[in-house]
């Protein structure tokens, strides 16, 4: 069903594309090359199927992709067993043999034991 759906929007994304470049931005496109009134269908027509077809794409392209969530294969055995991985890889993980090889902190580690100033002698 997935990959039906997908070949759906697939199509109907391509019709709509065509559909859109077949239209001129001013109103006249395939529908300008219709100059004659005796056709069977006449230019105001045409463009009201172009109008109408466009629209009835997008809104197909759009309930297609809402209904493709629906459908889409999840499989919670692979989300399961990577989580139980990810676990394994962190506790197996070696700790770090000294910190401050790290990176240098930049003085944001405290001093241990504050500098004491010899006091001064007077003479």
């Amino acid at each position: 069903m997935y990959v039906f759906l997908s070949i759906l929007i697939l199509i109907a994304s391509i019709f709509l594309i065509l559909i859109v470049l077949i239209q001129n931005s001013k109103g006249g496109g395939l529908a300008s090359g219709f100059s004659s009134s005796n056709q069977i269908m006449g230019v105001r027509k045409t463009t009201d199927f172009l109008e109408k077809a466009t629209w009835t794409l997008a809104g197909a392209v759009g309930l297609f992709c809402i209904m493709i969530t629906a459908v889409i294969p999840r499989d919670g055995s692979t989300s399961d067993q990577s989580q139980s991985e990810i676990r394994q890889q962190v506790n197996d993980a070696p700790a770090p043999v000294n910190p401050n090889l790290l990176g240098p902190d930049f003085g944001t580690s405290q001093p241990e034991e504050p500098a004491t100033i010899p006091p001064v002698e007077e003479q």
